[in-house]
């Protein structure tokens, strides 16, 4: 066997220094980095028309009437939808959801989630930038900004210039537009916990309660801090999505890109300019897609993490194309695989897993839903073991609680069930009003003459006397002597 040369711990390792300028193409033109930001280290953004700003606006109005129009909806005598904390339970339009239903909740955010990765992986940060509540409600603080403090260049000199009565009116008034809307935004979450109507007037009427007060508060406080102030610092360094949203990533991903193979390289240049024959790209450096940046990137330095995928700098860029006479798409919905020649699969193993699973859980959930039973039946067994009765039965004391889940009043009956051998004694028929909760006592005696042993099962089954397939059943244990 050959020996092997072995060096000591004590011996150094060569390094040898490489000038990060090696690693650099040398074509790649060198350039100034583009500020997004002001001289006030704040973003002020453009104002912009497009496609996709159109689609955000109609999706978001749709997401606003939906959040503030639901909360006044009536729906039999009651608030259509409202989680009664008070009561536990959970009404939304016909139907009522109880602490033991909230199993149901539990699949439906676990949907929710899928559904996020699914569209995740097929089309990247779309959530965030149409739907997001905080992108939302940023996207309707800046305009508040621009009707109240002009355009981007002039809100630029705004901040900049000294105080005076005109940037104190403009400054109040977009202020109060702000938290005009973050106190309409606080009261309809609150809203949807106390019914809306009483806790509006008392607003109104300066008679609200503290506790109501307080969650009002906090929710206008947080609305106007999160939309007014941190903006997009929520998305950059607050946001956990943002954080693990490259692991769902592939190369077929659609993602807001820059092709930069087609702009590069960059440059000013008149309309009627052919731009291969002076060495450019498409790119003007316009630097428009950098100025309507929610979050103030420039796109054109490849995707990176503090994207919210909102497509303003492709509105932006294609209003530019336009205007040169250029094709559309230098910034567009691309992927990876399609930037570096090849083509797109839409299809793919990781997506239809998603989108298979999400499918199966929606249906499950659906079934739960439909299956779900109407009445709802707990037992506890007292904490004595067991007793003799009057006529020498060993018997045990139960407390059943009974649900109607209904929006009815119901009959019910209440019985064992696979209990050969034992006899229920106490109330067995009940009537219940829509909602209403009953604790009801009842004792379970033995009338064999030798139990099986000392602790076995028994089911009790409570059914509805008009509708059998309404019924609920619970478990419990029996226990008695096994020297009788």
């Amino acid at each position: 066997m050959e020996a092997v040369e072995l060096k000591t711990m004590s011996e150094r390792i060569p390094v040898q220094t490489i000038e990060p300028s090696s690693f650099l193409k040398d074509d790649w033109p060198s350039r100034p980095p583009i500020r997004a930001k002001s001289t006030d280290n704040l973003i002020h953004t453009r104002s912009f028309t497009g496609l996709f700003r159109n689609m955000r606006i109609t999706g978001a109005g749709f997401l606003f009437l939906l959040f503030f129009g639901t909360v006044w909806l009536n729906w039999g005598g009651r608030q259509a939808v409202l989680w009664d904390l008070a009561e536990s339970k959970f009404h939304i339009f016909g139907a009522t959801f109880w602490p033991q239903d909230f199993i149901l909740l539990s699949a439906l955010l676990i949907i929710a989630a899928f559904g996020l990765f699914a569209i995740t992986v097929f089309a990247g940060r779309v959530w965030c930038g149409y739907t997001c509540p905080q992108s939302s409600w940023t996207w309707i603080f800046m305009w508040c900004e621009k009707i109240t403090e002009g355009e981007r260049n002039q809100r630029i000199k705004l901040q900049a210039a000294p105080w005076t009565l005109n940037k104190l009116m403009r400054r109040s008034a977009k202020h109060t537009m702000w938290l005009a809307i973050s106190l309409l935004t606080g009261l309809t979450f609150v809203g949807y916990f106390t019914p809306i109507r009483p806790l509006a007037e008392e607003l109104l009427t300066l008679q609200i309660g503290g506790v109501s007060l307080f969650w009002v508060m906090f929710f206008t406080g947080a609305t106007y801090i999160n939309a007014g102030w941190l903006r997009e610092a929520v998305c950059m360094h607050m946001c956990p999505y943002a954080r693990f949203q490259s692991v769902m990533f592939d190369k077929d991903t659609l993602t807001v890109s820059y092709d930069a193979a087609r702009g590069e390289n960059r440059g000013a240049r008149k309309r009627e300019v052919v731009p291969a024959m002076v060495g450019l790209g498409d790119c003007i450096d316009c630097q428009l897609c950098v100025q309507v940046c929610p979050t103030g990137i420039d796109i054109r330095d490849g995707l990176q993490m503090e994207c919210i995928g909102c497509a303003a700098c492709i509105d932006a860029c294609d209003s530019i194309m336009d205007k040169m006479g250029y094709a559309r798409g230098l910034i567009s919905y691309t992927s990876e695989r399609e930037l570096q020649g090849g083509k797109t699969h839409l299809l793919r193993p990781r997506l239809i897993g998603y989108t298979a699973v999400l499918l199966i859980m929606v249906a499950a959930l659906m079934v739960s839903l439909v299956q779900r039973p109407m009445v709802s039946l707990d037992v506890s067994k007292d904490r004595g073991l067991f007793r003799e009765n009057s006529q020498g039965q060993i018997e045990n004391i139960y407390s059943l609680k009974v649900i109607n889940k209904t929006q009815q009043r119901q009959d019910y009956r209440l019985m064992l069930e696979n209990a050969e051998g034992f006899v229920l004694q106490g109330k067995t028929e009940l009537s219940l009003a829509p909602g209403e909760i009953v604790d009801v006592p009842v004792s379970v005696a033995m009338t064999m003459e030798r139990p099986g042993s000392s602790s076995q099962g028994i089911g009790f089954r409570i059914v509805d006397s008009d509708e059998p397939q309404i019924y609920s059943v619970a478990t419990s244990r029996f226990v008695a002597p096994m020297n009788r």
